[in-house]
């Protein structure tokens, strides 16, 4: 009697083809795959249809932060874990080179302590004819002044409770896996990303006092727009853009899904802090005597 084969995992690749290298390193992963995994789909050539997706282990994401985001966007309701491979500039999210995947793969297909789950944003607009927007963000939401570039009047609550208003050149809501990017820029706090929470950071707010404040993830913000610009956006994970109207709110809150992503086994979060931002590096003393 003939033992049973062993069962491949089910893989889908996204990448951006028109990002450099990319299409190489597909093509080297595709060549390495051969008898190690099932690859269902190839969604950089427009094949990634929703049957894949339901049927699919894992979806390895060649490029940038950016292609990764994309990608999770459209996996938030999957549960398909995401092995980032950088292929980009900084790759906070990729965290694996092709050199690493390919030596790691077998412990990234078998080891489930590896996947971390990461909240995502559900982000809603309603007008008077209803709503008028709803997408999904796992780094931020960003509400941003535009032209004519006057400053914008927020009112914020939460859960129905009054937080603040605010005169600023706008706002980021956060996810903890977003707390390194824009809100970092804006002065926000980093958080833990396997951690349930947002973090309400105002861009350039006209006030000496307001600060950022981290509430909790089951909590339903609203932001209502009292005074904006023409150009004044909504833009989410730098991606997603909608074209705000006066009077109309933004309201964000969990999303249902979650952001299933493979960490690297070589380095921790921290490492990526110190080695890719910086983060809490020591001062260049000078050690020679004076």
């Amino acid at each position: 009697m003939q033992d049973n084969p062993k069962k491949l995992p089910r893989l889908i690749i996204f990448g951006d083809a028109k990002r450099r290298y990319v299409t190489e390193a597909v093509e080297e992963f595709t060549s390495f795959a051969q008898g190690k995994a099932e690859i269902l789909a190839n969604c950089m050539r427009g094949d990634c249809l929703e049957d894949v997706l339901s049927r699919t282990d894992f979806a390895v994401v060649f490029g940038g932060d950016g292609t990764i985001l994309s990608a999770a966007r459209d996996l938030s309701e999957t549960k398909v874990p995401v092995i980032g491979v950088n292929v980009g500039k900084l790759g906070f999210l990729a965290e694996f080179s092709i050199r690493e995947l390919k030596e790691l793969f077998e412990r990234i297909i078998t080891d489930s302590s590896l996947i971390d789950k990461r909240m995502i944003l559900r982000c809603r607009v309603v007008g008077s004819q209803g709503e008028m927007f709803c997408s999904t963000a796992i780094n931020d939401v960003v509400t941003t002044a535009g032209p004519p570039f006057h400053l914008v009047e927020l009112k914020m609550t939460v859960n129905g409770e009054a937080l603040a208003s605010c005169l600023s050149d706008g706002l980021i809501i956060s996810t903890p896996t977003g707390s390194t990017a824009h809100n970092l820029s804006a002065g926000g706090p980093i958080l833990s990303a396997n951690l349930s929470a947002m973090v309400i950071t105002p861009l350039c707010p006209h006030s000496l006092s307001f600060r950022p404040i981290v509430i909790g993830a089951e909590s339903e913000l609203e932001v209502e727009l009292l005074q904006i610009n023409k150009g004044t956006s909504l833009v989410l994970d730098g991606q997603v853009r909608y074209e705000l109207r006066l009077g109309e709110v933004i309201n964000v809150s969990k999303h249902k899904g979650v952001f299933l992503v493979v960490n690297n086994p070589l380095r921790t979060r921290w490492d990526t802090l110190a080695g890719k931002l910086s983060w809490a590096e020591k001062p260049k003393y000078n050690t020679q005597e004076a």
